[in-house]
C-alpha cells in the first residue's frame, strides 16, 4: 500500500504560511511524541529557515516516557529548545509562553534599542494534520477558539489569536508534504491518526504496527490482548488477536478488517499503554 495525501488547501496554506513568516518571531513547530520525526515536516525548515524556533511533543500521555527523554536529548544536542507536552490535559502548556519569550529576546532587545514600543510576541503554530494544534491553541488561550477535531484537516484558514498580553499565535492549517520517501513514515502516521482513515488499507498499517510492537513492546501486548506468547511472525501475532478478542466469521475465518481497527483504535487511545514508534537510534 502507497499511502500519500496532498489536498489542493495544504498547497495553498504553505504559500500563505511563506507570506506571513516576515510578521512571526517565533516559530512553534508541534510534532506528535509518538512520532516525532515522522510528524516532522521537512518543508517546515525551507520555510522557516532562520527563524527561532520551540519544537513541541504533543501528545506526550500517549508516548513512551524513556523514548519521549531520547528524542527531547536529541533535539537539545541540535541546539533546538524542545518541550514535552499534553494540550488535551494543559500538562506542560505553561511553559511554552516564557519559551517563546526567550527565543524572542533578541529581536525584542533591538526593537528596544532601536527606540520602538514594546508589543506581544508573535508566534505562528505549524505542524501536520491531527498533531493537536487547535486543541493547544483553545488551552493556551483559555477558551475555545480554534475549531478542533479527532480527524485531520479540520483547520482550513490562519487566524490570530489572542494569548494574554504577552503572545499573538497564527494559527494554520496541517501542512503535509507531498511525497513520502520513506512509505514508513507514512505507516506511522497513518498508525497515529495523522491521515484521513478513508485513504487507508487498516490491515496493512495494523499489520505494520504490530510487527513493530512485537519486538519493542512485548509485555504490553500480551498484557492487553491476554497472550501468553508473542508469536515470530506479525501475522501470526494478527490472528491470535482476532481469535481472543472472538472476531471470526463462518468457517471460522479472522475478520482482519474488525481485527485491524480494534488494533488501531486501543493504539490511539493508549488502552495499549505508552507507546512511541520511532527511535532517534533508528534515524542516526
Amino acid at each position: 500500500m502507497t499511502i500519500q495525501w496532498f489536498p489542493g488547501h495544504m498547497a495553498k496554506a504553505r504559500r500563505e504560511v511563506t507570506e506571513k513568516l516576515k510578521l512571526i518571531d517565533v516559530v512553534i513547530e508541534l510534532l506528535d511524541a509518538r512520532v516525532p520525526m515522522s510528524s516532522r515536516n521537512p518543508m517546515i525548515d525551507e520555510i522557516v529557515a532562520h527563524k527561532p524556533r520551540l519544537v513541541l511533543l504533543n501528545k506526550a500521555d500517549l508516548a513512551d516516557p524513556r523514548v519521549t527523554d531520547e528524542w527531547k536529548n536529541y533535539f537539545t544536542k541540535q541546539d533546538v529548545k524542545v518541550l514535552s507536552i499534553d494540550s488535551q490535559s494543559g500538562k506542560g502548556v505553561s511553559a511554552i509562553s516564557p519559551s517563546c519569550k526567550e527565543l524572542a529576546t533578541p529581536l525584542l532587545e533591538k526593537m528596544k534599542a532601536r527606540g520602538m514600543k514594546p508589543r506581544a510576541i508573535r508566534a505562528m503554530i505549524l505542524g501536520i494534520p491531527n498533531v493537536g494544534k487547535s486543541t493547544l491553541i483553545n488551552r493556551l488561550a483559555v477558551k475555545k477558539i480554534a475549531k478542533t477535531g479527532d480527524r485531520p484537516g479540520v483547520t482550513k484558514q490562519q487566524q490570530w489569536i489572542k494569548v494574554g498580553n504577552e503572545m499573538e499565535l497564527l494559527d494554520t492549517p496541517g501542512i503535509l508534504w507531498p511525497k513520502f520517501e520513506d512509505q514508513a513514515i507514512g505507516f506511522r502516521l497513518a498508525a497515529t491518526g495523522a491521515i484521513k482513515d478513508e485513504l487507508l488499507d487498516f490491515q496493512d498499517v495494523a499489520l505494520f504496527v504490530l510487527n513493530y510492537l512485537k519486538d519493542r513492546y512485548e509485555g504490553q501486548v500480551k498484557e492487553r490482548f491476554k497472550l501468553d506468547e508473542i508469536p515470530i511472525e506479525g501475522l501470526q501475532l494478527f490472528d491470535e488477536i482476532g481469535k481472543k478478542r472472538g472476531f471470526l466469521q463462518s468457517g471460522g475465518y479472522i475478520d482482519y478488517d474488525k481485527t485491524a481497527e480494534i488494533i488501531l483504535r486501543e493504539l490511539r487511545s493508549g488502552k495499549l499503554g505508552r507507546i512511541t514508534l520511532e527511535t532517534p537510534e533508528e534515524y542516526q
